[in-house]
């Protein structure tokens, strides 16, 4: 099993900055990969970032060059960021952090955190 945490969301103008953190507990020596997704009201969740295990990354290409994904790990705790710069309105959404586990064929959830973009 793995329990994913997140922090990190809230309320920024236009423009501005937020970090995300996701922080992973459990069976973390077997995540093949971390993200993020986001949903907004009434559109469906969408890939926002992923970080495989290897280090490869890949971003939604709506915020290429203006969000970045890195990841730290402290023996068994893994935590797993979101950098949001330039923010949009458009940015607005929940915000999920997700782990993938192959080994079992299993993927985990965060409990979402909101981030609110106002023009």
């Amino acid at each position: 099993q793995v329990q994913l945490v997140e922090s990190g969301g809230g309320l920024v103008q236009a423009g501005g900055s937020l970090r995300l953190s996701c922080a992973a507990s459990g069976s973390t020596a077997t995540i093949n990969a971390m993200g993020w997704y986001r949903q907004a009201p009434g559109k469906q969740r969408e890939l926002v970032a992923l970080r495989n295990s290897d280090g490869s990354t890949n971003y939604a290409d709506s915020v290429k060059g203006r969000f970045t994904i890195s990841r730290d790990r402290d023996n068994a705790k893994v935590t797993v960021y979101l950098q949001m710069n330039s923010l949009k309105p458009e940015d607005t959404a929940v915000y999920y952090c997700n782990a993938v586990r192959s080994i079992v064929k299993t993927e985990y959830w965060g409990q979402g955190t909101q981030v609110t973009v106002s023009s």
